[in-house]
């Protein structure tokens, strides 16, 4: 279920209302006292449910949008400019490599004064133009939100630190979070308790996390990298990886693009 689908979007506005019960129980922040959240996102879905959660009452104070090296996201919250007009990267968070955010129309039609026609005009212009700009009085609606990003090697950099400090191992797009809150904290000096929602199991993206904090074993095959991160983070293997070992090899069929067609009627008959 992709972000895009509203079946997705409601359990993740029930996560925000969770993280501030569950501070509030511990005593880590008072009752009805903002909390700031900072999200790692390129489809501008978890942090949209964010910012419903504040619409229906949640304490919310900031939102931080943290992006990867596809900062199109930053850009429009500093701006109100959006424009896909850019470079494409493939970058170590691939989840958050993208350059239309599609839940980003819904942001836009409340900041609109929950006008379909504006939505719908500015939507117009990406599809004709690659690119809008929103009014003035939406932008000061944009307040809710801060932007930033964080390069390759500074999202190594956080789970290196991370990793370092404290021996606890994130994936790499709650690095890039970790890394844009950093930057937040000293652009603004925020002391507001704060949420780095952690979108990832580290065993997802083994590599690049192997890369960043112990780059010696980065040449090793992947399912020993599996078990160098098991080991440097103290943590068990997830089944589904673990069952990889096993699994029988089902299909094997190869063939180059222009045989795909052919291939695929051999598999029909």
């Amino acid at each position: 279920a992709n972000s895009i689908n509203w079946g997705r979007l409601v359990p993740q506005i029930v996560y925000y209302f969770y993280a501030y019960f569950r501070l509030a129980e511990q005593g880590a922040v008072a009752w009805g006292k903002p909390v700031d959240f900072c999200v790692p996102t390129g489809n501008f879905g978890d942090i949209l449910a964010g910012y419903y959660a504040k619409q229906m009452g949640l304490p919310v104070g900031k939102l931080v949008c943290a992006s990867n090296k596809n900062n199109v996201l930053t850009d429009f919250i500093k701006t109100g400019t959006y424009d896909a007009r850019r470079t494409f990267y493939k970058t170590t968070s691939p989840s958050m490599d993208i350059l239309i955010s599609s839940n980003l129309e819904r942001l836009i039609y409340r900041i609109a004064g929950n006008s379909e026609a504006a939505d719908r005009e500015l939507m117009q212009d990406l599809a004709k133009d690659g690119k809008y700009e929103i009014t003035d009085a939406m932008k000061k609606e944009l307040a809710d939100f801060y932007g930033n990003y964080a390069s390759e090697q500074e999202t190594a950099d956080a789970i290196a630190k991370l990793y370092s400090d404290t021996g606890y191992v994130i994936d790499t797009h709650t690095a890039v979070a970790a890394a844009v809150y950093g930057k937040y904290r000293e652009e603004t000096y925020d002391e507001t308790k704060t949420v780095i929602a952690s979108t990832a199991s580290p065993y997802k993206f083994t590599s690049s996390v192997l890369a960043a904090i112990a780059p010696e074993y980065d040449t090793l095959p992947v399912l020993e990298q599996v078990d160098k991160l098991s080991a440097l983070a103290n943590t068990e293997i997830p089944r589904a990886i673990e069952e990889i070992r096993t699994a029988p090899v089902l299909h094997t069929t190869e063939c180059d693009v222009d045989q795909m067609p052919e291939t695929v009627r051999a598999f029909l008959k």
